[in-house]
Parts: structure tokens; sequence; C-alpha cells
């Protein structure tokens, strides 16, 4: 036979578990049926209490802890007040104990009897929590349709959230276990805990947190307080860094003695949550410090860094100059070999000086930019360019020129354009036997 987490599901369960995946989007198909199963296939409350893991809230539909709730009842210094039943008064009163003795004797006996072998049959319901705050929200509606809307102001979430409250807010938690069969609990509630004085106190001076113990949520406190009697009362605060038990009330208190045993437990611990705040007032302020040095570190170390920056980029920068300059260096030289190595081909190539007795030979003084004076013989015959080539020779000649004559003024064709694809002849040109030209420096437009 098959066990029962591996049973089939039905349509209605098929349904919740994809909606449940939808909701929440946990991958795993069997970690969504595990937890459904957990709250009973109650899709409500397990995706609040996936919300409230996702959120970092105490999760308030979580199954029982396998542990009592970390609440240290251990100190031997807990206060404890137990007021016991009256003793029975009169020959009428002690006849009527004697008689009911035995029958309240037997009654009980047989009654925890009968739990303890319920147990081995059916396990507790009350040791399944699946809906602690409704556990919460039932009891206080019970409670105000019971005793009415007078009463202190009720904790409206689960028991671990009201110790989390508590110990962020460095306040007193006062914890109410009813005990709804118990023969004290309607007079204390009714006379005691909706007096006015008793409903000013605790509304002023602390949290208050109550449940019923038939109730999932409170009987897993009762596991984890451990009261001896009805009605119940302890007192929880943080001290020496835990939330501890420092007060326990059982029995049927009167409303003056309350306030007074309430009082006295707060002035008996008062110190402990004054020297609380002051050490988590010096905390904050020695993590404040802490974070104003890490910010003023991380400043000085963002400033460090922008310096460095700015001297990476000043170095690169001063690099990339120095390559700039040394690539402009290169460059000249490279057009200076490369204009001497034209001068040398245009020298090489230029033809023959004609003699001074030939009669078609023109005798040319060129008077450069540098005021010197070179003088050289060309043939009538011969193209404008012949002279171009013969200045661009020269050591001394600019880089780009151009040639002008003076009678009439004019700048002489001597290299190819669109006006003159071919450069005429000197003879064209309206050169005579002897010319004076100028050579006008064009290197710097």
């Amino acid at each position: 036979m098959a066990a029962p987490e591996e049973r089939d599901l039905t349509q209605e369960q098929t349904e919740k578990l994809l909606q449940f995946q939808d909701l929440t989007g946990i991958e795993s198909m069997d970690q969504c049926r595990h937890t459904l199963e957990q709250h009973n296939w109650n899709i409500e409350a397990a995706v609040q209490d996936r919300l409230n893991e996702q959120e970092g809230v105490p999760s308030v539909f979580n199954p029982p802890p396998p542990r009592p709730l970390q609440v240290n009842t251990a100190d031997h210094r807990i206060y404890s007040y137990v007021v016991s039943r009256p003793q029975p008064r009169g020959l009428l009163g002690w006849g009527y104990y004697l008689i009911m003795l035995p029958f309240r004797f037997t009654y009980y006996t047989i009654l925890d009897i009968f739990r303890f072998a319920l147990r081995f049959i059916r396990p507790d319901p009350r040791s399944r929590v699946t809906d602690p705050v409704g556990d919460i929200v039932s009891f206080m509606h019970s409670f105000e349709e019971k005793y009415g809307r007078a009463h202190p102001v009720f904790y409206q979430g689960t028991y671990s959230q009201a110790l989390n409250d508590a110990k962020r807010e460095l306040r007193f938690l006062l914890v109410y276990l009813h005990g709804d069969d118990h023969q004290d609990s309607d007079e204390f509630c009714r006379t005691t805990l909706c007096a006015p004085e008793v409903i000013s106190l605790i509304n002023t001076r602390m949290l208050f947190w109550a449940c019923s113990t038939n109730k999932p949520e409170g009987y897993r406190v009762s596991q984890a307080l451990r009261e001896n009697t009805y009605p119940f009362l302890a007192m929880i605060m943080l001290k020496d860094r835990r939330m501890t038990v420092v007060g326990r009330l059982e029995g049927l208190l009167q409303p003056d003695d309350l306030i007074n045993q309430l009082t006295f437990i707060m002035e008996a611990n008062q110190t402990y949550l004054v020297s609380e705040r002051l050490e988590r007032e010096e905390r904050n302020q020695t993590q404040v410090l802490r974070q104003q040095q890490d910010e003023a570190y991380l400043a000085s170390l963002r400033a460090d860094q922008e310096k460095e920056r700015k001297k990476r980029e000043e170095r690169e920068r001063k690099r990339r100059k120095e390559e700039e300059v040394q690539q402009q260096k290169l460059a000249e030289e490279r057009r200076r070999r490369n204009l001497q190595e034209e001068k040398e081909r245009k020298l090489e190539c230029l033809p023959p000086e004609p003699s001074p007795d030939d009669p078609e030979s023109v005798k040319i003084i060129f008077k450069l930019p540098n005021d010197s004076r070179v003088e050289r013989r060309f043939h009538f015959s011969q193209s404008l360019t012949v002279i171009h080539d013969f200045l661009f020779s020269l050591k001394e000649s600019p880089e780009k020129f151009q040639i002008e004559a003076n009678f009439p003024r004019r700048v002489l064709p001597c290299l190819p354009s669109e006006e003159w694809p071919n450069p005429p002849t000197l003879q064209e040109a309206g050169l005579s036997h002897t010319e004076v030209l100028f050579v006008q420096d064009l290197t710097d437009e």
C-alpha cells in the first residue's frame, strides 16, 4: 500500500498545487506539494507563509518548531506570584469540600487518563499550528463576545512577532494564557482584566499578547512557558540580550493586586531596559561613527583614485603628445628627404645651358625671395617648365613658388593648368634675350 505522501492527488488538490506554484514562483513541484501538505492544503495560509519568508518577517504559518520558543525560562531569579484558591469556611463549607473531594479527584484522574490514552489513538490537534494569526483573531472575537470591548489592546500577531516587536522596541511583553475550562478564568477576565485601571496600566506600559490554550498557537506557547494553573500571566523582556521571563503570575488576582504585582516586576527590571537602551544607543552611535569613517575613507579613496586617474591621463596625454611630435619630426624628415630627392631628380633632368653666343638663347636673371640672384641661359624653344624645374632644383629656392615677369607684370604659366595644359615656350611667353624674373614664395599659402 502506498504511503500517504505518495497517493494520487485529487483534481481539487492538483488545481491548488498549480495555483500555488503560479502565485509563489516555486519551480519544484515537490516543494509546492510539501508546503501545501504542511498547511492542510490551505492555499491562503501557504501563500501567506511564503510571502512572510520572502519579506524576512517571522512566518505566521510555519509548523510547530521542534523545540520550545527561544525565551529564557531557566532563570532562577524569575519572580513568581501564585494566588491559591481560598480555603473553605465554616462547617458547611468544609462539609461540601470533603463531600466533593472524592468526586473531583476521580473526575480529574479519569479525565487525565482519557486524555493520555487519546494521544496514542489520535494526536492532539493543538500540536499542529497552521493558522496562528487566525487563532489570535478567533480568541479576540470570542473574548469580546463574552466580556465586551473594554479590554487591554490585544497584540494582533503571532507570539514570535510579539517577542520580536518587544525586543525591537525595548518594551515589556505581558503574555496571558486563557484556560477556557478553568473555573477562575471567567471571573478573572470579567472583573480583573477588564478593569479600567488594569487596562490603562497595560496599554501605557507594555505590549499585551493573549490566546486560549485550546488554540494551537496558545497551546504552543503553553508548552514553552509551562504554566501550573490559570489564569496565567508571564512578563517577558529583553534581559542580557535575550528575551527572558522575569515574572510569573498565576491564579485569580484582583485588579489592585495585579497592578501592584506588574508594577513591582517592571520597577525591579527597569534598570535592564535602561541599560539595554544605553547599550543600543552606544551601538548605534558606534555604527554611525563607523559608517561616517567608512564614508570618509571611501571619499578619500575616491579622491586618491581621481588624482591617480588624472595623473594617468596627464601621462597619457604627454605620451601621445611626444608621439605626435616624434611622428611630425619623422614626417618632416621624410618630406625634406623626398623634396631633396625631387630637387636632385629635377636637376639631373635639366637640359644643358646654351652658350652665350647662341642667338636663340635667353639670359634670365632670377631674383629669389631671400634677395639673392641667380643667372642662367635657356633656349627660346624650351618650355617654361624648364625654368620652373631649374629654380626648384636650387637649394635656396622655396618649396612652392611662382615666377613673375615685370614688363608687363604677369605670372608665367610654368606648370600645367586648366588654362595652359601644356605650358608655352619662352618665345611664346614673350620673353626677350635678357629678362629679370621674380620668384614669389607660395609655401605658406
